[in-house]
């Protein structure tokens, strides 16, 4: 991507890097720094290795991706606080890593070693500090691994001038793990993209075909943490045939419980491209997200198609889901419980799903994120001339 010229005023004025974790085609991270990219086009880009097919283009990878440890995430993990130390000589004035995993502990050589840095935090390490979030975390691997790097992580967590969280549910966790202060600034949706009907092709009108007129919805990866068999359980309750729609390693899991607890009542659409997905929400009574994500995307993105969202009363989904206006929050996912949240989100308005979901388009993430960096920037420099 071409480099626009910078404007003096503007915070690109000033040498930037943007650092990232590992970068796929798709993924919520992803999302947020591709917005990274457009708010702030001039800064270079770095990564622990890229394998986004296309999506991205990056001025450099860590050494990680030229050994046999690229692409193999859990196997690198013990190597990645190293790999993010040994970054190449640059010269940038200030850095900006969107970390989930270790990119907080970036540094470079060169003029850039003294750059001040900022962290864009989705969650300090799941698997790391809170497993009981995660399943990855029970893998005795990962368990010793933690033990060891805790200290590390908090004490890298330290270098920053600022920290911002995507949710007020990560916020609380940098302040137990990393013992810092953080700014909320949720990631950005293309809510845009979910206003417009869908354009499904001829393969998507076969797969509809195919499904029940309506239907609850369950949309992710099928892995044990999103905890998708609530999606089957809520369609029990509530007597009313269930879509899941992904891939993932936990699918024979699902197809049996579905065979066994309500055969012919729950239907698979294999990893649906962006317009059956839509015409998917189209179509659906309700999202239902059981998962405890740190924001939680998908959501946003089904009030911003008019759907209402069931989903836990905690974690990310708990600041996106209006109780009893755009969905339901659950405390407990009892049958009964299940059952009213559906009686509930089938009455309640498109209109106010949709105003919901703008609070968190990509134009509010540009605005707030360009601030905050902005202001951070500021007071650096400020106490830097105040030194001097």
């Amino acid at each position: 991507m071409a480099r626009r010229p910078a404007d003096e005023n503007e915070v690109g004025a000033v040498s930037g890097v943007l650092v990232h974790e590992w970068l796929a085609p798709r993924g919520g991270s992803e999302n947020v720094f591709e917005a990274l990219t457009g708010v702030f086009p001039d800064a270079a880009r770095y990564c622990l290795w890229n394998e986004s097919d296309g999506r991205f283009q990056v001025d450099g990878e860590t050494w990680l991706a030229r050994t046999p440890l690229r692409g193999r995430k859990a196997a690198s993990v013990p190597w990645m606080p190293l790999a993010w130390r040994t970054l190449p000589s640059i010269d940038a004035d200030w850095v900006l890593t969107s970390s989930h995993l270790f990119a907080h502990h970036a540094r470079f050589a060169g003029a850039a070693r003294r750059a001040s840095k900022l962290v864009y935090a989705h969650t300090p390490a799941r698997y790391i500090w809170n497993p009981e979030l995660d399943v990855r975390g029970d893998a005795l691997a990962v368990r010793a691994a933690a033990a060891m790097l805790k200290s590390l992580d908090r004490r890298r967590a330290q270098e920053p001038v600022a920290i911002a969280a995507n949710s007020v549910f990560v916020q609380q966790r940098i302040a137990a793990a990393w013992h810092r202060e953080s700014t909320v600034i949720h990631p950005p949706v293309d809510v845009a993209a979910f206003l417009r009907p869908p354009e499904p092709d001829e393969r998507d009108d076969a797969a509809l075909a195919r499904l029940p007129d309506t239907f609850l919805l369950g949309f992710s990866r099928f892995i044990p943490y999103k905890r998708l068999e609530l999606v089957i359980e809520a369609g029990i309750a509530a007597d009313v045939p269930v879509v899941l729609a992904g891939a993932g390693s936990d699918e024979s899991r699902l197809r049996s419980l579905a065979d066994e607890k309500a055969p012919g009542r729950v239907f698979f659409v294999d990893s649906p491209g962006s317009e059956l997905y839509r015409a998917l929400l189209q179509r659906c009574i309700a999202l239902v997200f059981p998962a405890v994500e740190d924001f939680g995307i998908v959501p946003v993105e089904a009030m911003a198609a008019g759907r209402p969202v069931i989903a836990p009363a905690v974690g990310g989904t708990a600041e996106t889901v209006v109780d009893g206006r755009t969905g339901a929050l659950l405390e407990h996912w009892s049958r009964d419980e299940m059952r009213r949240a559906v009686e509930t989100a089938a009455g309640l308005s498109p209109d106010a799903c949709r105003a919901q979901a703008e609070r968190f388009s990509a134009a509010v993430f540009a605005e707030h994120i360009t601030a905050w960096v902005s202001y951070s920037l500021g007071d650096r420099r400020a106490s830097q001339r105040g030194q001097a």
